[in-house]
């Protein structure tokens, strides 16, 4: 966290930002803005919705009354803070930013037409961030007027807790823009990681195949709350199909049907892929958002411990669930994201373990106490994490044939970190 203070683009070259524009005004949108004004930027909420508006208004309010109740912050502090905040249902009053982000439903021929509108009305210069968590930045940017100031910024959910930001460039992103965008992050709190563009970036992409394995195991028989524990008793803050449920099931289905999927099968044709996630999201599963998930909730949405839905199960072939190897679900889950990071450094779309590492640790919960994907890999020694991956590769399928930086590490008894 520390290294991840100093800009690695160059202090020189960050441009000063006072305004930013929060194009979408949702859960998202309204945790973006609060972030940036806790630095005393000023943000313009743009929604289509002026009730959208209003509620983000109540959302930053009440959770800075909560800080004032705790006496981290006076009356008037809370009052300086939201009078940074400002409202707009027009494209017109986007032009006096620095920089525009875009958090708005994960749609291409959407974020595509408010990039055209926001390049139609903003200042020269002002950069315009998508806060995408899948989409390819380039096919966003594909009609751009100026790529050279197009950029990724995937922040987590909820905002004001979640410390990663994930920023994603392209090979047309100008340094400058890179460098300004990385310190704004570290001025919202954020520990900033910068990657390639490429389907799913680093965390999406990694997040995929531990997501799709825990669906296999269901398809397999396995017991939802038997799966969640022992993802918990590998380190795992949070177990896979609950983070289905947190996450949403509908955003889940459409990662694990869209062009990240479709893009990993066109390279590995042999990948299996469970569909279960997408029948249940036709369904009507969203997960805790509206009480329908794999989980029962109460009225006020909060997760009924040890209580699965009782429909679900119907969708994984019936009621009678088998206990599986905890050893064998902790592996099938843990090297399937930690084989996939190792694509990622291979591929150039992290430039280093260190970003991978805290991509995993700071987004998606991997157990921190294990480092990172890359300090588990040097801990438990490359040969080892390729020998079980190739256990897992007869047993499962070529999903988990060993990334080859994996095999040449181990045949040259490497390290990725040197201390």
């Amino acid at each position: 966290m520390t290294d991840k203070k100093k800009n690695p683009y160059g202090e020189e070259k960050v441009k000063n930002v006072n305004r930013i524009g929060m194009i979408g005004a949702g859960f998202m949108g309204a945790g973006i803005a609060e972030v940036s004004i806790n630095d005393d930027i000023h943000v313009l909420l743009k929604d289509v919705n002026q009730d959208m508006i209003s509620s983000a208004y109540k959302t930053i309010y009440n959770n800075y009354s909560k800080r004032v109740a705790k006496k981290a912050m006076t009356p008037i502090e809370l009052e300086e803070k939201m009078s940074l905040l400002a409202g707009s249902l027009n494209y017109e009053d986007l032009d006096n930013q620095e920089l525009v982000i875009e958090a708005v439903f994960e749609n291409l021929k959407l974020k595509q037409s408010i990039l055209d509108d926001v390049e139609k009305n903003a200042k020269p210069n002002t950069i315009f961030a998508t806060n995408t968590s899948a989409l390819p930045i380039k096919h966003i940017a594909a009609q751009a007027k100026h790529p050279e100031l197009f950029i990724g910024m995937h922040y987590f959910s909820p905002v004001p807790k979640m410390p990663l930001l994930e920023i994603i460039k392209t090979d047309k992103t100008a340094d400058w823009v890179i460098a300004t965008c990385y310190d704004i992050g570290v001025r919202q709190g954020k520990t900033v990681i910068v990657v390639d563009d490429g389907p799913g970036f680093y965390t999406t992409r990694i997040l995929a195949p531990l997501m799709n394995e825990s669906q296999l195991l269901l398809d397999e028989g396995a017991d939802i709350l038997q799966v969640d524990k022992v993802m918990n008793l590998f380190g795992f803050p949070v177990g896979p199909i609950t983070l289905a449920d947190e996450v949403g099931i509908d955003v889940g289905a459409h990662i694990m049907s869209g062009e990240l999927m479709q893009e990993m099968l066109a390279a590995r044709p042999k990948f299996k892929v469970s569909k279960t996630l997408l029948e249940i999201s036709k369904e009507g599963y969203k997960g805790r958002k509206n009480k329908k998930g794999f989980y029962q909730y109460d009225e006020k949405g909060k997760k009924i411990s040890g209580q699965v839905d009782g429909q679900i199960y119907s969708f994984y072939g019936g009621n009678s669930r088998k206990k599986m190897d905890a050893n064998e679900i902790q592996m099938r889950c843990a090297m399937a994201m930690v084989n996939e990071a190792a694509l990622c450094l291979q591929e150039g779309i992290i430039s280093n373990p260190l970003d991978g590492d805290i991509g995993a640790v700071f987004g998606l919960g991997f157990p921190p106490f294990r480092g990172g994907p890359f300090r588990y890999i040097d801990s438990i020694g490359a040969q080892t994490a390729v020998d079980t991956l190739n256990q897992l590769a007869a047993k499962y399928g070529e999903r988990f044939e060993p990334a080859q930086i994996l095999i040449d590490y181990a045949n040259g008894n490497k390290k990725f970190y040197s201390k």
